[in-house]
């Protein structure tokens, strides 16, 4: 995708370009970035971290919390890295978006503006503010959040399907995900603008690091050696669809979503490597069943553009009321770990401490907090929002929807058995005993 607002300028006048980096922080894959930089003279490299990321919003819950905050700045701080590599440095901001944007954008003569395009409501929204606002800027985008281009779907958004094994059919029948572009190692020349010096946010310059097994460490240089561990060394991938619902075990999943939702690692480099995989170790079911999650993934990014702002309301996508409100108390005694069944309290818990938590174990917690409680589903995914490492606006409140029924599950009332589901996922205690102790 291309939104050029094609002015027609002196040949001879220099041009500047503005990067905005959002949910995109690399520089493989990096479709918008290298057209930007096919276009403009000298180039800023931009980072905004948002006053309103630290006030507790409508469900009186800080949008980002520590955990998700500090892997943030790591990846942001390996970037500024990488970078510095290239003769840049990512200008790093903290303030209001729409008034540090217009400052830039008004007093430093950019004649280009690049952002990667990505499917989040309010996302879309400011790009479409810019555009609307600087009209004589013209605005590159460019297309690597997602395993597809809009233009290459075999459906227009406001009639894709709303259940997922439809979609996965259509995409399945008719295309195949996007080439990764290639990594860049050359920008145009810095240019440095001129900003109030109370808005710059100081970053570290942190030392290349080699990803160690059982923790998250931000940035491309971590998730791409993660990703190399885990399939050409550990050589897992054979055995993913088996072992993929592990509660607490670091090798039995991919553990690829926090880097993907920070964009240090893309989901079109992802599948390449799946592939080289196949063709050097094995290609199975299993091998698949990566490529199925991450269609999920896909499903739910094209999904919130069809649905807009009803992703975040009560009725959700439906516009079916659940029959669940909210109680202060019960909400506290989920988010610490005290609801009284134990599968759902360590992994609250293994949360809390971590950042962190499974699939499986999400969408127990997230079926306890809904069925069980009886609770608003929204302030469980604001409370997700707040606390994952991966957290991605369309997967989050996406599966949330689906397990609150108000999204496109076409079971309702899909509750799990918190009884059963323990005596298949924790048989022996072990996870319990570990968050619990």
């Amino acid at each position: 995708m291309l939104l050029d607002n094609h002015v027609i300028r002196d040949s001879t006048t220099p041009t500047k370009g503005l990067f905005w980096f959002r949910h995109d922080l690399r520089f493989h894959d990096q479709v918008a970035l290298s057209s930007l930089c096919q276009q403009v003279d000298e180039l800023t490299l931009l980072y905004i971290i948002d006053d309103s990321w630290f006030v507790p919003n409508s469900y009186g819950i800080q949008p980002v919390g520590e955990h998700r905050f500090n892997f943030l700045i790591d990846t942001i701080e390996a970037l500024n890295e990488k970078a510095s590599a290239l003769g840049h440095s990512i200008l790093t901001l903290k303030g209001q978006t729409p008034e540090l944007l217009v400052s830039l954008l008004s007093s430093n003569a950019y004649t280009h503006f690049g952002v990667t395009a990505h499917g989040g409501y309010n996302e879309r929204r400011e790009v479409e503010a810019v555009s609307r606002f600087f009209p004589n800027i013209e605005i590159v985008m460019g297309e690597s959040s997602s395993l597809f281009n809009q233009d290459d779907l075999p459906f227009n958004l406001e009639v894709m399907p709303d259940v997922f094994t439809p979609f996965k059919r259509k995409i399945e029948s008719a295309i195949k995900p996007c080439d990764p572009v290639a990594t860049l190692t050359a920008l145009p020349s810095p240019f440095t603008p001129d900003i109030d010096t109370k808005s710059r946010y100081t970053l570290n310059r942190c030392p290349s690091r080699n990803q160690a097994e059982g923790t998250f460490v931000g940035g491309e240089e971590a998730a791409h050696s993660h990703l190399n561990s885990y399939l050409f060394e550990w050589k897992v991938a054979a055995s993913y669809k088996e072992t993929r619902n592990a509660l607490d075990s670091w090798r039995d999943s991919t553990k690829l979503s926090p880097w993907l939702a920070t964009g240090a690692l893309s989901a079109r480099y992802v599948i390449q490597e799946v592939k080289k995989y196949e063709q050097n170790v094995v290609k199975n079911d299993s091998t698949y069943w990566i490529y199925f999650e991450l269609l999920w993934r896909e499903y739910f990014y094209w999904l919130q553009q069809k649905f807009g702002p009803k992703w975040f309301q009560f009725d959700g996508i439906k516009s079916k009321m659940p029959n669940t409100s909210h109680d202060p108390q019960v909400f506290v005694s989920w988010c610490n770990g005290q609801t009284g069944y134990p599968i759902v309290d360590a992994c609250m818990r293994q949360l809390a401490v971590t950042g962190y938590m499974s699939n499986r174990g999400r969408q127990l917690v997230a079926s306890c907090f809904v069925n069980e409680l009886r609770q608003d589903w929204r302030y469980g995914a604001a409370w997700f929002e707040s606390q994952l490492l991966d957290y991605d606006v369309a997967s989050n409140w996406g599966n949330w929807l689906y397990l609150a029924g108000v999204g496109t599950d076409p079971r309702e009332n899909r509750q799990f058995n918190l009884q059963k589901q323990t005596e298949i996922y924790d048989p022996n205690g072990e996870f319990c005993a570990k968050w619990l102790g």
